[in-house]
């Protein structure tokens, strides 16, 4: 997905690993971590809640395109 969005998430997460790596201490603090994961969470609830509802308008357009899917022909 090139949303802009997620290319802005990307490049952010992608400096902030670089900067944790290259700094002196090799690593970051808690907060940090927290901050990141909570980062990652809330994205990966963005995709799932993105794929359930294509899911469900694709369930709905068989559905309709069989009768409405109450076993009439």
């Amino acid at each position: 997905m090139n949303h802009p969005w997620i290319v802005y998430l990307r490049a952010y997460l992608g400096v902030r690993v670089h900067r944790a790596r290259t700094a002196p201490s090799r690593g970051a603090s808690a907060v940090e971590w927290v901050i990141i994961t909570a980062i990652i969470a809330g994205v990966a609830l963005g995709l799932a809640t993105l794929i359930k509802a294509l899911v469900e308008q694709k369930q709905s357009d068989i559905q309709n395109s069989f009768g409405g899917g109450n076993g009439d022909t």
